[in-house]
């Protein structure tokens, strides 16, 4: 028997039992449906994090008051015996390779202009945070560099605070109460929207020193650092460890950059991808199971015609092969079935939730259809080495 006659004959099988390969197919179809879905939506997750998380660039150095870490991020002032300073962020602005320095202070107070209030998010920062955070301005311009100590008291509004407060006029020259201190708006944001979570929108920039007499705060809850392009994160950090060290006396910081938060980062959605994919998994053991069952039922049914092969000349090894190709075939078949259903599904899930990520690379695909032929393949050889023992003159007397 050639090629095609082998081909021919294993179709005619599947055919001949079509409920029977439908459901045995079925299985792997679900298994790779699942699959492909779970995966899709992790892959699809994770890029969506990193995208948010880079928006800011990939150059940036964070610094937080304590020395106490916990996966790459900071616990925060948890065990500092000195605060980080304003005075801080200015030595650390004149190091080399280093663009800003951007000292930061994050609380909610009452905003009001006119007879309009609200409790927003508040920023207190450095005349570079929107160069540093890669954030425009609107309308206006950003905060001045005054001397940090003393800088004088103006805002720039985050777009839909501009909405809210001022939604019939223009806010430049406006005053605002914040807390106990009037301000005067000098500057308007982009729209930036929600980055994991937060709505840059919805919130007001206002001079550092300014936030901490807001806040009653003794010292800054970060200085976030932008490097060079091109410099080497290692010598910056280096150099900004001996620079903190001199004025503090001791390591009582953490210094944390951009690339070790993407890593950790990038290796827990990673993790989360694999979960996902591995609970659809189980769906694939029990397609395996399924066919299993399926081939050894059809080597007992078929005795009969496993010795007439014999009889006429068939070897072992193509009656081997036929089972085998059997096997394989039925799975890649319910593989490319559930390659289908699992895309189309995540592009529905797409298309009605379209704030959730679903992303399916080709090397998925390849490598879910890949694993049905395995599936395949394995779960067929003890029933075709099973029907390739049997003896000729047995097999036709059973008939």
């Amino acid at each position: 028997m050639d090629f095609f006659d082998q081909l021919q004959f294993i179709t005619t099988s599947i055919r001949a039992k079509r409920l029977h390969s439908f459901l045995t197919g079925l299985g792997i179809a679900v298994g790779i449906a699942a699959v492909i879905l779970l995966t899709s939506m992790g892959e699809g997750l994770q890029r969506f994090v990193l995208a948010e998380f880079t928006q800011f660039g990939t150059n940036l150095i964070a610094i937080n008051p304590g020395k106490v870490t916990t996966m790459g991020t900071s616990l925060g002032v948890i065990g500092s015996e000195r605060l980080l300073t304003l005075e801080d962020a200015d030595a650390l602005r004149g190091l080399p390779g280093i663009e800003a320095a951007v000292p930061m202070i994050q609380g909610n107070a009452e905003v009001k202009a006119g007879n309009r209030t609200r409790r927003i998010t508040l920023y207190g920062v450095g005349p570079e945070m929107d160069r540093a955070f890669r954030m425009r301005v609107q309308s206006g311009r950003f905060l001045p560099p005054d001397d940090a100590r003393t800088a004088r008291a103006f805002v720039v509004l985050g777009h839909k605070v501009r909405q809210e407060l001022f939604p019939d006029r223009n806010p430049l020259g406006e005053r605002v109460q914040i807390g106990n201190q009037p301000a005067r708006v000098i500057g308007v944001m982009e729209s930036k929207g929600q980055i994991l979570g937060f709505d840059m929108d919805d919130t007001l920039y206002l001079p550092a020193v300014r936030a901490l007499d807001l806040f009653n705060r003794d010292g800054l809850m970060e200085i976030d650092i932008l490097y060079r392009e091109g410099a080497e994160a290692s010598e910056v950090v280096a150099a900004i460890k001996r620079l903190l060290l001199a004025r503090h006396g001791q390591e009582d910081f953490t210094i944390t950059t951009q690339q070790q938060m993407l890593d950790v980062l990038g290796s827990v959605l990673g993790m989360l991808t694999v979960a996902v994919g591995a609970l659809g998994g189980i769906s694939l053991l029990v397609g395996s199971v399924g066919i299993f069952t399926v081939m050894t039922i059809a080597v007992r049914e078929r005795t009969g015609e496993i010795g007439l092969l014999r009889a006429i000349g068939a070897t072992k090894a193509q009656i081997l092969l036929f089972f085998l190709f059997e096997g394989t075939l039925l799975s890649a078949l319910g593989g490319a079935a559930g390659l289908g259903a699992g895309f189309v599904c995540a592009t529905l899930i797409h298309f009605f939730v379209p704030l959730l990520p679903v992303h399916t690379p080709w090397t998925f695909i390849v490598l879910a259809e890949l694993v049905a032929l395995a599936i395949g393949i394995l779960a067929s050889i003890l029933p075709a080495r099973q029907a390739a023992r049997l003896n000729p003159l047995e097999a036709l007397r059973s008939e």
